[in-house]
Order: structure tokens, then C-alpha cells, then sequence
């Protein structure tokens, strides 16, 4: 029987095929360049950040955008009157999440009914360099909020941060937790205690001081952060991500995507120097958000006061804030209403990914719907709405007694009752700027009313409510 042999080689064939197929490579090469210029051009084109806003309140760079409804022509089925304030970064500019209708986290609660404000910080100047993370926090997200109150008739309102955004945000409601209905923190570096990925690793005491960078550059250049993000993932970042764009040239709506994403990457924002030297070396370095032993101008910042009910957004592979540098601070905050949702994206997909606004969006939307703000005099008329009247034992013997002793003892019972009822002095809580945390501080000191907080002076308050004593003079300005 013959041996089985394989067809000998024709080097002629292997030529031809060779010749074939660089014919083919060139052909698609050449009609993929012809699309080139087209793309570009795209790229040049794309707009961004198309949603109608307008600037209500400005301080220094500052601006703080107005989104609603009507504006942008949306007509959503129901509307909540609890504004929600979101907190950008400090770094890049803040129409990520405002990027494209379809992929807008801002469009998003519009269209869920809610009342939409957004800062965006800007550039900062040289001038700005020593702005702390106690003036980002203390003042001008203190103002934006009470400019969101005071537009809005709202005691407290919703709070949205993002990212750095967030982490300033927790400090906020932990400073201002009268001032804060509902807390939403979103991709925000919380805790660092080897949980906090590359950036945790490459920022620790031990191999970098950023304080070098803020005394060379003063404040810390986006060109120097940019690289550091990029190397995080330089593969993709310098590689993989050109290759799939030329991939792609002839399809428009992934050009558009991709020349969105470049745009908002390539027009990165100086971070003051003082605020990133303090934000690395206080919470990066030495965990003290988590720990609790955070403080911003001499002010404890007590996470236990964080007492609103919270919602936690994360992104299962963020590279930059993974999420167990987000889910423990759930456990060390004084709010026992948390909510966590872990979404499969990164960083940036929680923001612009198109399966985020279809199912991660709605649930935040519906969450901050559920959590309004409802303001004492409303709760208690509810209250005694739903609540049938009940005759305590003590005023049945009230009615006993002026049954028994006639007209004149049942007047003496009601005076009596009356001022018991009606003291001389308003609440305390009644004072612009005291919540009910400060409240409860100052009842357990004694200080009840009006009149008791008068008697009490600037210094004992502010021990007793364990605040600051610029805010507490605040107060009593409020009562001249």
C-alpha cells in the first residue's frame, strides 16, 4: 500500500498567494485612508456639553449651572422639588457627564423630574494656588448650596459628587449635615488602606511627596496628571484605542464617540496646589476621612455626622478608584440608610457607558425621587393628618378635675397648659443655619431656645455644638 504524503510544494502557488494577499492588505489599506480625512475632520467637529444651562451663581472661577426641564424641552412625567447638586472634580472639565444627549447623566435626571445644578470650577489661576480643601468645602460648596437653598426654598438639599467631587461632598454633608437631604457619592475615593489601586501605590509617602510638585509648578499642571493617568493603563492608552479608532473610520457614530472622549481628555484642569498637596498627603496617605481623623481648618470633619440616607455608585473595574477604595466608608458613616450599587464599567463608563444610562441612571433617579426633602412643619402636619387625636391619662384628669370644680378652675387648667405649651422663647432650630444635629448638640447643653442661645454667647454655643465659631456668629447675625 502507499505511503500517505502531503501535495508537494509549489512555489509558484506560494508566491501568487503572497501577492494576493499584499494586493488585498494595500487595497484595504488605501480605502481605509480615504476615509481618514472625513474622520478627522469629525473629530474637529464634535460638540459636547449641549444641554441648556444657565450661570446663577459665580464666586472667583466658580459657576453654577441651572439645568431644568422646561429649558431643555423635556416634559417628564412627574417632578420632585429637592434640587440635586452635583459636585465635579477638580480636575478635567465637568461635560462628562453632559457629553452627548444620549449619554448624559445631567439629561438623565431631567428627564426623571428632577431640578438639576451642577458646578464647574474652571481654570485656576496662579493666584488660586493656595486655595485649601477648606475653601472648596467650607466656602464656595457651602455658598453654591445655600444659593440651591435659597433658590429652591429648601432647608436641605440633594447632593451628587463624582470622583474627587465626592470625597469633598462626604466632607460637606459631614460639616453641613443640616444642609443635606440625601447624599449620593459616585466613583469618590474614600478610603486608602492598600485598597486605593495604582494611584494609591504610586502617591504613598514612600515613593512621592507632592508637596516637590506644588513648590516647583505651584499649582499641579493637567499635562502632569494626564501622563499619570494615562501610564496607568499605557497599552490602551497609547495603543489599542488608536488602532480600533483606524479600525473604525468609516463608521460616524464611533468617530463622533471617540472624538467626544479625546476632546474632553485633551482639555484637562490645573488643580490648585495647596488642595492636591493636602488631598494626597491627608487622605491618600494617611487615610483620615475614613479614620475619622479628618480635619479641614482646625474643624473636625465627624463622618458620623453623615446621617442622610446615602447612595453609593461605583464602578466594578475603575481602575482609578477601585470600589473598595468606596465601600468601607459605608461602614464608618453615622447614616444607617445606604445604598450601594456596583455597576460592571470603569470610571468613566459609570458616565458615558450606554448600558449605565440605561439600567445604572433610572435606579439613581428613582432613589433620589424616593429620598425628598420634607421639612419639619410638613412632617408634623402629616403627622397629625394620618395620626387620629389621642387623650393622654393626664389630660383626662385635667377634664375630671374642671368637670369637678367648675368654670373657673377649668380656665386656671387651660392658662397653665397654654404657656407650657407656648414658652416665651422660639426653638432653637428655628435659628437659620441651626439643623437638627447642631440642635441636639445645643439641647443637651441646655440651650433649648432662642433666649437660652442669647444668654449662652458665641463661645459656649459653639462648644456645645462643637462647631466653629465663625459659624456660630453666623447665627446670631441671623437674629438681628
Amino acid at each position: 500500500m502507499a505511503s500517505e504524503r502531503a501535495d508537494p510544494v509549489n512555489p509558484f502557488s506560494l508566491a501568487l498567494d503572497a501577492q494576493r494577499r499584499a494586493v488585498e492588505t494595500l487595497t484595504e489599506t488605501t480605502e481605509t485612508n480615504q476615509e481618514l480625512p472625513d474622520a478627522m475632520e469629525t473629530l474637529q467637529s464634535v460638540e459636547v456639553g449641549e444641554t441648556p444651562s444657565e450661570v446663577v451663581y459665580e464666586e472667583n472661577k466658580l459657576e453654577l449651572l441651572h439645568y431644568t426641564p422646561e429649558e431643555v424641552g423635556i416634559e417628564p412625567e412627574e417632578t420632585h422639588e429637592t434640587p440635586i447638586l452635583i459636585v465635579y472634580a477638580l480636575i478635567n472639565k465637568p461635560y462628562i457627564l453632559d457629553l452627548q444627549p444620549e449619554r448624559s447623566v445631567v439629561r438623565r435626571l431631567l428627564e426623571a423630574g428632577h431640578d438639576v445644578y451642577l458646578i464647574d470650577w474652571n481654570e485656576p489661576s496662579r493666584l488660586d494656588q493656595h486655595l485649601t480643601l477648606d475653601d472648596y468645602v467650607n466656602r464656595y460648596i457651602d455658598n453654591c448650596v445655600d444659593e440651591v437653598r435659597e433658590r429652591s426654598g429648601k432647608d436641605a438639599i440633594n447632593v451628587l459628587g463624582y470622583c474627587m467631587g465626592g470625597t469633598m461632598s462626604a466632607m460637606y454633608a459631614a460639616l453641613r449635615p443640616e444642609k443635606v437631604n440625601a447624599l449620593g457619592l459616585m466613583a469618590a475615593g474614600l478610603c486608602f488602606d492598600g485598597t486605593g489601586g495604582v494611584l494609591e501605590q504610586w502617591g504613598s509617602a514612600e515613593h512621592y511627596d507632592p508637596e516637590e510638585v506644588t513648590e516647583t509648578f505651584g499649582n499641579v499642571p493637567a499635562e502632569f496628571l494626564d501622563v499619570g493617568f494615562a501610564l496607568m493603563d499605557p497599552v490602551d492608552n497609547y495603543v489599542s484605542k488608536y488602532v480600533r479608532f483606524y479600525e473604525n473610520l468609516e463608521n460616524e457614530d464611533f468617530v463622533e464617540n471617540f472624538g467626544r472622549m479625546e476632546k474632553w481628555l485633551s482639555e484637562g484642569i490645573d488643580v490648585a496646589g495647596e488642595a492636591y498637596d493636602q488631598f494626597l498627603t491627608d487622605l491618600y496617605q494617611d487615610n483620615k476621612l475614613y479614620h475619622n481623623e479628618m480635619e479641614l481648618d482646625g474643624q473636625h470633619v465627624d463622618v458620623e455626622n453623615i446621617d442622610m440616607p446615602i447612595i453609593q455608585i461605583i464602578g466594578e473595574y475603575d481602575h482609578l478608584i477601585p470600589a473598595d477604595a468606596s465601600k468601607p466608608f459605608n461602614e464608618v458613616v453615622g447614616s444607617d440608610d445606604v445604598t450601594t450599587i456596583e455597576y460592571a464599567t470603569g470610571h468613566i463608563g459609570l458616565s458615558v457607558s450606554s448600558s449605565s444610562h440605561a439600567e445604572v441612571w433610572p435606579e439613581v433617579s428613582a432613589w433620589y425621587a424616593e429620598n425628598q426633602f420634607e421639612s419639619p412643619d410638613e412632617g408634623e402636619q402629616a403627622t397629625e393628618a394620618a395620626e387620629p387625636e389621642h387623650v393622654t391619662a393626664a389630660e383626662e384628669a385635667e377634664e375630671e378635675a374642671a368637670a369637678e370644680t367648675g368654670p373657673a378652675a377649668e380656665e386656671e387648667v387651660i392658662a397653665e397648659t397654654t404657656a407650657e405649651d407656648q414658652p416665651d422663647s422660639p426653638d432653637i432650630e428655628t435659628v437659620d443655619g441651626v439643623g437638627p444635629t447642631y440642635a441636639e448638640r445645643l439641647r443637651a447643653a441646655g440651650i433649648e431656645t432662642v433666649a437660652d442661645l442669647e444668654a449662652a454667647g458665641v463661645e459656649r454655643a459653639a462648644e456645645a455644638a462643637e462647631a466653629p465659631e465663625s459659624r456660630v456668629e453666623d447665627w446670631f447675625d441671623a437674629l438681628e
